[in-house]
């Protein structure tokens, strides 16, 4: 094999003879074929169109851009052969039926951070992949908690186009070669870092958080006189694919809590399509995904599009927000031994 296999190589090495394997990696195939075109599309720029131009409202109230769209369509079309019985996407307000009886369903963020697509900064596609449940004869039950993911992944448009990968044994990285148009292999198994001084979270919104958040990033202000004894750097890209790539690189620990503004009380992020995969990718690294005070892959959906916070990233970090909420009242009252603790870094 050569020094960086392709995308396909390495899944039908995966798969072999086991026919609910190949059913996943012709699926991610599909899916990746339409994240080469829409990394086409990335590219141009406005050579492509007004691909930022808003085009409405997405179910969930969000402003969709003509990209949003677009790349919806690319993957609808590209996943019509595979073994796919529902798709989900951000974009669609009800659940998709493609092929009834076929195993598998796909959930997507088509194009998240495109809120970012005329600045020229990285968005991404995301995805995931479930086992088909036919109860009832319903061809699209989704209400599965992120543990029942059989494979997940997100494709950054960035400097490089990456796919970052998982079929629930590690989490590989793939970059595009734009000569070839295939994904090859380049990083067979991510760990991120345990520990990290580096956070991303929107300051902007400090006013509205509770005392739990508050606290927490407080003592990364302090620096190394605080509780934590270390200088830290804080990140905001505002697309959650970029945020995720930069942890998966370096470490870090993301940061999108619910607050008291009306709509955010149980936070932004949409559980089915975006914590879920990027929280599986996250764990197979090493790294941990929770909301604070529960693991994100054991939520139980309610609906397709439900919101939830996250706090993702290197593992004693998020360990250490978890203190925070299980030691501080929300009116970020601290017992006075807390003021000085250091037993919350080991």
């Amino acid at each position: 094999m050569s020094e960086f296999p392709t995308l396909k190589q390495q899944l039908a090495e995966w798969a072999e003879a086991s026919q609910d394997r190949q059913a996943i990696a012709q699926t991610i195939e599909a899916i990746t074929e339409a994240c080469i075109e829409i990394s086409a599309l990335v590219a141009r720029g406005p050579l492509a169109g007004e691909l930022g131009a808003e085009e409405g409202d997405n179910a969930d109230g969000d402003t969709q851009k003509a990209l949003d769209l677009i790349a919806n369509d690319l993957i609808i079309e590209a996943i019509q052969d595979a073994p796919v019985a529902c798709l989900v996407s951000e974009e669609l307000e009800e659940p998709f039926p493609l092929h009834k009886d076929a195993g598998l369903y796909v959930a997507t963020d088509p194009l998240d951070g495109s809120s970012n697509i005329d600045t020229n900064v990285s968005v991404g596609t995301i995805f995931s992949i479930l086992p088909a449940l036919h109860n009832n004869g319903d061809s699209c039950e989704l209400m599965q908690p992120g543990t029942a993911q059989l494979a997940a992944g997100y494709v950054i448009y960035g400097p490089q186009t990456a796919l970052v990968l998982t079929v629930g044994d590690g989490t590989m990285v793939f970059t595009l070669d734009p000569l070839s148009r295939e994904f090859r292999l380049t990083t067979a198994s991510v760990a991120i870092f345990t520990d990290t001084t580096e956070f991303a979270i929107n300051s902007s919104n400090s006013r509205q958080w509770d005392g739990h958040i508050k606290a927490y990033v407080d003592d990364c202000l302090k620096g190394e006189e605080g509780p934590h004894g270390a200088n830290y750097n804080m990140r905001w890209i505002a697309s959650l694919v970029a945020e995720c790539h930069r942890i998966v690189s370096r470490g870090g620990i993301f940061l999108y809590p619910g607050d008291i503004r009306q709509g955010y009380g149980t936070g932004r992020l949409r559980l089915v399509y975006e914590c879920n995969p990027i929280a599986f990718l996250v764990e197979q690294a090493g790294g941990a995904a929770t909301t604070g005070t529960q693991r994100i892959l054991e939520i139980q959906p309610q609906n397709i599009h439900e919101r939830v916070p996250m706090i993702f990233g290197s593992l004693h970090e998020v360990e250490l927000v978890g203190q925070y909420y299980a030691d501080l009242n929300p009116y970020h009252e601290r017992p006075q031994l807390f003021g000085n603790r250091s037993l919350l870094r080991n």
